[in-house]
């Protein structure tokens, strides 16, 4: 069972010391549903991030579809945050995914003070491809 985002803040909000939040981050990485070996491929691999990053998305029925996403890397830290995002993201209707402001998160968790801009710019790939994924839906259902 994935940790919802709602327990990522909380916990973040009682680790003062950033190699702490390190380890937590490392640790809801370790949490990962297994990534389907198959979807590690160039269509689910997320561009612009210095890590292999892949993302898989099921979308579900409806005008404004359910989404759930299956992510993984092969760095642990970027593990971790791929674990917060779709934490953020994973099982949301497409028109929410669209109204989540993501970097607020980012912010309000201090990431965006203590990644490295390669991270930053990878975890922006990431939010993009989600959102994108999310309009198509949309644009389709």
């Amino acid at each position: 069972m994935m940790t919802d985002i709602d327990t990522i803040r909380d916990n973040f909000a009682f680790l003062d010391d950033w190699q702490e939040r390190y380890r937590y981050i490392i640790e809801l990485g370790n949490d990962l549903p297994a990534y389907p070996e198959e979807a590690r491929d160039e269509q689910h691999k997320v561009r612009g991030c210095v890590s292999q990053v892949w993302l898989h998305t099921t979308i579900g029925d409806g005008s404004d579809p359910e989404m759930k996403f299956l992510g993984d890397s092969d760095a642990h830290i970027v593990r971790g945050l791929v674990a917060i995002m779709l934490a953020l993201f994973s099982g949301q209707r497409a028109s929410q995914i669209m109204k989540i402001d993501a970097e607020e998160t980012l912010r309000s968790l201090g990431l965006n003070e203590h990644l490295t801009p390669q991270r930053s710019n990878g975890l922006r790939s990431m939010i993009q491809r989600i959102k994108h994924e999310a309009a198509s839906a949309l644009a389709t259902a």
